[in-house]
Parts: structure tokens; sequence; C-alpha cells
């Protein structure tokens, strides 16, 4: 067991307190390869190539090579698998899951021959975004670190002294009553479950957690972002397309993790254990607008390059959420069970609006005698430009401080190949490159000290989850093959992505002697990230 002393500590004010952070911004705003099997197949670089349903999404200009009607729908699996290492202990999990990926159709509207105008094409895709279905595992040795230290932080810079510590402990309802505005609620569970202890000596009011043993962690995560696209193009004189897209996107993800702890005492004798469970959730919808324009330069040559701008998706969201914290603390020979559902009927619900970045794209590609096609693209977007704002439209100012200091601006690099085996049947392969949106650093729970004269702390108020990942960079293969026939075709795309990411149980930050914030955390988990998909895509052409 550690002690704290609040002395020096009643100065702390609170401030930018949120129930959002940069994780929640980065899984909402990120996308994911997926679409046609075709589409997939050739990593997703087709938007100066055009003639494929998913190019709606990215260069909306390339729905516009498209010289007859078609149709398609997508299917597929995909196998998540995890492997965490953690002071040496290595735990791997996995998750398999069918998911129906796409469907739409485009409209081709033949002007004429000789016209400027020559096709105006309108067309409707679904498709899966993003794929949230995971499952993780994470255990290790804690070395004396524990989450119920985090919790005693969390007090101190909320500035608890005895009296407020007694009055958690009695209240009937610390979590929306306004008397305890400013206390988060996860400390507030540690204090009244035993693992935050409150006590005085010569120097005053103390605060103490515990020593950890071993940590284990489990989350699963379900749902995904469903994206409708809306297209209008046309083609000019068969060398200038244009295209526009309206974008709307449903999201629901929801997330169940757990965290169990065991305890020592002073002398590193066994002293009980915890759990803490969390229910999360996040509903929505959003729109955006996608312009596109592909231009072939050389009037003979099949060179093709292509721009496209993203607007932010515009999203009006809905997180609910609810905890419970369950002790068994063998030094006060007593059980406790904090269930945050008897308090918040049942859950907590924050309504809120985001909106994520901008992405501009750049596109080239182009045919060798009809056999050999190749693409490639490059993307940006600057996710430290997310935003945050309450349900009224006010600026959540604490939220987008941290947009803007732990995110970053994403690069995104693709290129494929198809090749034609014989007149009816192709061969495809690709390849993604996503840099990391985070910056080195980042942390779920954040004591800001920036400015000594106006300390104040910067972490989720009601949140009681304190677990994240700081994912790297994604980079992404995929193969791919096709069959082409006069009217029906068919196509087959295996997808693997991999990427790794450091994980944090918890954070902690002690309040040094010499009044500044240290961070303590304890270390992170390596974490090996796989995702296998195969996707199959059949259609028609008329």
């Amino acid at each position: 067991m550690k002690k704290y002393n609040i002395f020096g500590v009643l100065v702390m004010s609170i401030s930018a307190l949120t129930a959002q952070n940069q994780y929640d911004a980065a899984r909402i705003a990120g996308t994911e390869l997926n679409g046609t099997a075709r589409f997939v197949g050739m990593g997703g670089a087709m938007g100066a190539l055009g003639a494929d349903i998913s190019v709606m999404g990215t260069n909306p200009a390339g729905i516009a090579m498209f010289r007859s009607h078609n149709f398609s729908t997508s299917f597929g699996l995909n196998k998540n698998v995890t492997t965490s290492t953690f002071t040496g202990m290595k735990v791997s999990d996995d998750r398999t899951k069918a998911s129906f990926d796409q469907i739409g159709f485009v409209y081709s509207n033949k002007i004429g021959n000789k016209t400027n105008l020559r096709y105006m094409n309108v067309g409707f895709n679904y498709h899966k975004a993003v794929n949230f279905n995971r499952q993780f595992t994470s255990k290790g040795g804690l070395g004396g670190s524990s989450l119920s230290w985090q919790m005693t932080d969390m007090l101190l810079g909320s500035g608890c002294d005895s009296k407020m510590y007694d009055n958690i402990l009695d209240a009937k309802n610390p979590y929306t009553s306004e008397s305890f505005y400013g206390i988060p609620y996860l400390a507030t569970m540690g204090a009244r479950t035993g693992l935050v202890d409150g006590g005085t000596d010569e120097q005053g009011f103390y605060l103490m957690g515990w020593n950890g043993d071993m940590g284990e962690y489990y989350s699963r995560e379900e749902g995904g972002i469903n994206q409708y696209d809306f297209n209008i193009s046309f083609n000019v004189q068969d060398r200038f397309y244009v295209g526009l897209t309206l974008g709307v996107y449903d999201v629901k993800y929801n997330k169940y993790s757990s965290y169990s702890e065991t305890l020592l005492d002073d002398v590193d004798a066994d002293n009980g254990n915890f759990t803490l469970n969390n229910w999360f959730s996040t509903r929505g919808t959003g729109y955006d607008v996608k312009l596109g324009f592909i231009a072939r330069p050389f009037e003979y040559s099949p060179f093709r390059i292509g721009f496209a701008i993203h607007t932010p998706v515009w999203y009006q969201l809905t997180d609910r959420y609810t905890s419970n914290l369950s002790t068994d603390i063998f030094a006060f020979e007593n059980q406790y069970n904090e269930n945050l559902s008897d308090y918040l009927n049942p859950d907590y619900v924050l309504d809120y609006h985001m909106r994520t970045p901008w992405k501009f794209n750049v596109n080239l590609g182009t045919t060798f005698s009809g056999i050999l096609a190749v693409g490639a693209e490059y993307e940006y977007s600057d996710y430290s430009s997310i935003n945050y704002s309450d349900y009224d439209g006010y600026e959540m100012n604490s939220i987008n401080e941290s947009m803007d200091k732990y995110l970053k601006g994403v690069h995104t690099l693709k290129l494929g190949m198809e090749a034609m085996l014989t007149p009816s049947f192709a061969f495809r392969a690709g390849y993604n490159y996503v840099t990391s949106s985070f910056e080195d650093g980042s942390a779920r729970y954040i004591p800001n000290i920036e400015s000594m004269k106006d300390k104040y702390m910067w972490f989720d108020e009601t949140r009681t989850d304190p677990e994240y990942h700081n994912i790297k960079a994604r980079n992404t293969l995929t193969l791919g093959i096709g069959y082409r026939g006069k009217i029906v075709y068919a196509d087959l795309a295996y997808k693997y992505d991999f990427y790794k990411s450091d994980f944090y149980m918890f954070d902690d930050y002690k309040f040094s002697d010499d009044g500044l914030w240290v961070n303590s955390r304890n270390s992170s988990a390596a974490v090996d990230h796989n995702r296998h998909q195969v996707l199959f895509t059949i259609g028609c052409s008329f």
C-alpha cells in the first residue's frame, strides 16, 4: 500500500473534464478497406481507374466510367486475432464472424456519342466502412502497480479532503449530486469499495491505494459503421469525369470489458482482489459530401489522374455506459459491490456532435494493352482537427484540446494491380499503408501541468473504463481473382491486415514532493493485431 498526503494538493482546480477522449474519436473517424471483392483485391487503388461500384466512396468521378447498368452484392468472413505480451506472459484471443459487406447498383444513362456530355450515371452503394467485431485478452504481473493508484490520483487531483472523503462514503448517490461535481466516477467507486483508503497522520489527511500483483483484462467489441452512398456522375468527351456523392453513416458500437486484479499488502502477502466490469455503447448517424474529378490529360493515352475531396462527416451521437466494481480486500474483512446502474437509471447517457477531419485524395491509374491495370492513391486526413460539441452546439473545449495535442495527420498509401490472365479471368493484388493517428505519449488519464500557475486535471470524469491502445501504423496485403461473363461476374478477395499497439490496462500519475505530476504508469503490453478477411462478390452488368 502507498500513501499520498493531501497537503499541497487542495489548491488544484478541476477543469476540462469530459466524457470523451482521443481513442473514441479515432475509432469513429477511422475507415477500413472494404467494398466489392474486386476493389479490395486491388487494395482500393481504383480511384482513377473507376468503373467499380465501390469507388463512389473514394473518388465519385469513377462511376462516370460505367457504360452499362451494374449491380453487385458482397459478403464474407472475418477473423480477428490478437496476441498480447505483458511482463513475459503471452496470451492470444480470436473471433470469427460472417459479415454482409456491400450491395449497390449503377444506372448508366447514355446521352450521345458526339455530344460533349456522353453519360450521366447515378448510383447507390452500401458497404461496411468499419467492422468493430473483435475480442482481446491481456494479463501479466503488475510489479506493485495498481489501478487503485490511479483512483487515488484522481481523488487527490479533485481536491478531496477528509470531509469530502467521508461524504463520498456516506452519500446515497455521489454520482449525480452537485455536491460531488468534479469527483471522477472511477475514483468514487474505488473509495466506496475500499480500493482507496483515507486516514490521518502527523502530516494531516492522506489517501492510499494498494500494491497490485496480477492484472487480467478482457474485452469484446461488436458492431460497425455502415456507409450509404448516393452518387451522380458525368462523362464529358470520354476524357473528363466529374462525380458527387452524398454519404450517410450509421454507427453501432458495443463494448464489454472486464479488468481483474489481485492485491498485495505491505509485506507482499495476498490481500484479496477486485473486478471492474464496464459496458459502453455508441449509436448515431452522420453525413458527408464527396467531390471527385478524373481526367485523361493525353487524348490517346489510357493514363488518368484523379482528385477527390471529402468533407468532414457530421455526426450526431449518443453514448451510454455503466459499470460495476466488486472488491474482496482481506484487510477489511468485507466484500463490496458498487453498481453504477443503481444510481444512473440505469446508464449514463451523453448526446453530442462530432465532426471528423477533411480528407484529400489524389489517385493515378492506367492500363497496358487492355491486359494490365495499375493504380495508386494517396490520402491525407488531419485527425487533430476532429471537433466535438454538445447537443446544443457549444464547443467541448477540453476534448478538442486533447484532439489537437494527441492526434495527428494520417497518411494513407494504396497500390493495386489487375492482370487479365484470359479474356474472362483476372488476377489482382494490392497493398495499403496507413500511418498511426496517435502522437507519441498519448494517454487516457492526463494530469496537465503545462501551466504551473494554473494546475488542472484533464481526464474523463464520468467514464470508468481506463484502458486504451496506442495503435501504430497499419499494413494491408490483398489478393484476388475474378471472372467476367457477358452478363454475370464473380470476384473473390483475401485481405490481411496487421499492425501493432501498446496496450495499457490503466494509467498512474503521482503527485511528487516538488509539486509536479510524474508519469509512473504501468508498463504496456505489446500487442500484435491480425485480421483475415475473405470476401465474395456476385454481380451482373447489362
